[in-house]
């Protein structure tokens, strides 16, 4: 392992007194030890985090304009791609980027796939972009070889996203003893909801060029359509969870108790988040939960609670035992 991991856990906040309010503990989190955390990264880290900025920026940028311009906010030519795309994208890389400094791989074989994620979250965006300032649609069209050129470079970009995401969780399932188990879980429960999400994608676009070559181009964009609440509700669980486990880490409990804390989140995120893939598959809008079988709808409230229960112990847990330094793998 030693040829493997070679970054170190260190801790990013000095101990204290958490229990004196929310003020403070916002503080600490949000400001010293997010500042000392992008102080201690390396250059590839800061350089995908300035991507991450930029492209989550877009993403506002262009929410800007469809409140100025207006026009449709649904459809395969709209400014909600541009938005939707620019922010989803914008938070991934950033995710990855902080989520596998917990993950033990060699230095250059995660800078490596670093590049390629961020290049491939470049492309995406570029490409959803320029494609709706010209007024055309980005996924499915190949009608010219411009607009063909653009949907076969985003394609490529996905096939990047999906093998770099492949070498990130199978670098995670490896034991690291310097990683405390509550990080562990959340790190590979994180990868599994992100994988199911590339899947759901890779399905949405292999649904959409069959139908753009057996049926019309217009039927490709309504094929996918009912798969996208499955493929945003696990998109961002890789953020979600080793959240959890990482606030955790501020609070002077036994390792044990996080891990218990870490896992009821992940059940609870699961059970959520799957009874959303299923919905899809059966063609029901997880949205209107009343139309859904009674067991999925209990599985899914079940799942929000114990989701959300996580949260509030981690939480009361910052704001009312005493506090420990912090984690982070850099």
């Amino acid at each position: 392992m030693a040829t493997e991991q070679v970054r170190s856990v260190r801790t990013v906040v000095a101990p204290g007194p958490m229990a004196d309010g929310l003020g403070p503990v916002l503080r600490r989190l949000g400001g010293q030890a997010l500042a000392t955390f992008y102080r201690r990264a390396g250059t590839i880290d800061r350089r995908c985090y300035t991507i991450a900025v930029v492209l989550f920026g877009s993403g506002l940028v262009h929410l800007v304009v469809q409140a100025v311009v207006g026009g449709p906010w649904d459809g395969p030519v709209s400014w909600r791609k541009p938005t939707t795309f620019g922010v989803a994208f914008g938070l991934t890389l950033a995710t990855i980027t902080w989520v596998t400094t917990f993950v033990p791989m060699r230095e250059r074989t995660r800078k490596v796939a670093l590049t390629e994620f961020a290049g491939a979250c470049v492309a995406e965006v570029t490409v959803i972009t320029v494609q709706a300032w010209r007024g055309v649609p980005s996924h499915f069209n190949v009608t010219t070889p411009l607009n063909a050129a653009f949907a076969y470079t985003a394609a490529v970009g996905g096939a990047l996203l999906i093998a770099t995401t492949v070498l990130f969780a199978s670098a995670a399932v490896r034991r690291d003893p310097a990683i405390p188990p509550s990080m562990r879980i959340a790190v590979r429960a994180g990868f599994a909801a992100f994988l199911v999400a590339l899947a759901i994608g890779a399905l949405m676009i292999f649904l959409g060029v069959r139908d753009t070559r057996t049926v019309s181009q217009a039927a490709a964009y309504t094929v996918g359509a009912a798969f996208k609440s499955g493929h945003a509700a696990t998109m961002h669980g890789i953020l979600i969870m080793p959240m959890l486990a990482w606030l955790t880490s501020f609070v002077d409990w036994p390792e044990a108790r996080r891990v218990r804390i870490v896992a009821l989140g992940c059940i609870g995120y699961g059970l959520a988040a799957g009874v959303v893939v299923v919905d899809t598959f059966i063609a029901v809008n997880p949205l209107a939960p009343l139309n859904a079988p009674l067991i999925t709808s209990v599985l899914a409230g079940g799942g929000i609670v114990a989701l959300l229960a996580a949260g509030v112990l981690a939480v009361r847990g910052l704001l009312t035992q005493p506090a420990r330094a912090g984690i982070e793998h850099a």
